[in-house]
């Protein structure tokens, strides 16, 4: 396989293309012209095409929103769906976010893995494909989101002015191959205040997480408290007792108690650590009084809390198929008179976000919690595992790897693979890897990049051959 040999030769470019797109912030932000998702994910945009365009592939910008790169001849398309935005970067890292840098042989960096690393390992098969002169009977187009990580408006844009692909994979999960995805919902459970005191405590701020789709790494809350010594010892006895991550700043009335967790990605909530969870619990033996706060406060440690499952707030599913329910409290905060708290659920693929909501609301009933449904409802991905596609995906992993054994998985992310028919997620992270993804400290091992990079080249060869 000459093309696989000339990815070797690429090494040294596809490290430094990978820096220099991760050194975007492409957070999404407030619109501008032609950027409606803000500057910096329109910049990664720019990037990719420039330098997509410098290999000699024909590109195009649709408006910002999206964009892609293709090469080759043919009736029919092999698509590579990635995205270049990326999740807020959090709190705790030992290496600066947005620097690219390279540690022990592995590149730093928010969207290192998810999804910059490997965008730009695709670009690098296609080129290998492209510089090799190998004959291939289907067109390849790799197809640029900038908003996959909030709302998906890049490839709701792009399908209505763009053919799809005929087939197409997107790197943006894990090996061997994804053949069936979780529903997801994001909602809000909502509690108004009537009053924000209760036993000389006045509630003054609370907020917490960065994302829906993130455990949050962070939550705080401020209290102006008639009696602080009281409160304060209180709290450090019991936190004494519980271990837990959470510290409290007296100043005057003032009081300030700061959790912290382990950020992880929303499909895993069991991964991480939730500051939100580890707040309410502190915060549930020194507010014992009767009010809205404390009722709420009793409510999420009762029905939320530790649980990853939905078990404690009806909503409890599992199939045969792709297994437990996914609930994770991603945000909260103190709007107004009323706390807000976000939650993003990935659905069984036999389930709908119906019963989740069902479920819910009859937990709920005779408490002073309301469920306000989200916008969407990003229905559950199912390709039978003898579809042609998962297949030939199959074939060449197994090729690549030498691992016989493994079969075609499901799992609770949402991918670009929903965006149209025929489409599956492949890698880029093989069995047993660290889950890196929306966590501090992101990275993509320099190796780790050349293999999948290899990986990629094999299957767009024989898909499009």
């Amino acid at each position: 396989m000459n093309y696989i040999n000339l990815i070797d030769e690429y090494k040294e470019e596809i490290v430094k293309s990978t820096q220099e797109i991760i050194r975007i912030k492409s957070v999404e932000e407030e619109a501008k012209p032609n950027m409606p998702f803000g500057e910096g994910p329109y910049k990664a945009l720019e990037y990719a095409l420039k330098i997509s365009k410098e290999m000699g592939f024909e590109t195009k910008n649709l408006e910002g929103y999206a964009g892609y790169a293709e090469f080759g001849e043919g009736n029919e398309t092999v698509g590579v769906l990635v995205h270049l935005d990326v999740v807020p970067e959090g709190e705790g890292w030992t290496y600066p976010p947005y620097s690219g840098e390279i540690y022990d042989d592995k590149i730093f960096g928010r969207g290192a893995v998810d999804d910059k690393g490997p965008a730009i390992a695709t670009l690098y098969a296609m080129k290998a494909l492209q510089e090799s002169g190998l004959t291939l009977n289907r067109k390849i187009r790799i197809i640029f989101g900038t908003n996959e990580e909030t709302g998906w408006g890049c490839m709701d844009y792009y399908f209505k002015h763009e053919k799809p692909p005929t087939m197409a994979f997107t790197p943006d999960a894990d090996f061997p191959v994804i053949h069936g995805e979780k529903g997801i919902i994001v909602f809000n459970l909502e509690q108004k205040l009537n009053s924000n005191s209760c036993c000389g405590i006045k509630l003054v701020e609370l907020k917490g997480g960065n994302a829906p789709n993130m455990v949050p790494d962070h939550a705080e809350i401020i209290l102006e408290i008639e009696e602080p010594e009281v409160f304060y010892n209180k709290y450090k006895s019991y936190i004494k007792d519980k271990n837990y991550p959470a510290n409290i700043h007296l100043d005057n009335n003032i009081v300030k108690i700061t959790a912290k967790g382990i950020s992880a990605h929303g499909s895993t909530p069991e991964k991480g650590e939730n500051a939100i969870s580890y707040l309410m619990d502190a915060l549930s033996n020194c507010l014992s009084g009767e009010c809205d706060l404390c009722d709420f406060i009793n409510l999420y440690n009762e029905r939320i809390g530790f649980k990853h499952y939905g078990e404690g707030i009806g909503c409890g599913y599992e199939d045969d198929v792709s297994g437990k329910l996914n609930f994770n409290p991603g945000m909260i905060k103190l709007d107004g008179d009323k706390i807000v708290l976000t939650i993003n659920v990935r659905y069984p693929i036999k389930s709908s976000a119906k019963e989740v909501y069902d479920g819910i609301r009859e937990n709920l009933k005779g408490t002073k919690v309301e469920l306000v449904e989200g916008k969407g409802d990003t229905k559950p991905l199912y390709v039978p595992k003898d579809n042609f596609l998962v297949e030939k995906l199959m074939e060449v992993y197994r090729a690549q790897t030498g691992d016989l054994d493994r079969e075609p998985i499901t799992i609770g992310g949402g991918t670009y693979a929903r965006a149209m028919e025929n489409a599956v997620a492949f890698g880029p992270m093989f069995p047993g890897q660290p889950d890196v993804a929306h966590q501090k400290d992101e990275y993509i091992s320099i190796e780790h990049l050349m293999k999948i990079t290899k990986i990629y080249a094999h299957a767009l060869y024989e898909l499009a051959k």
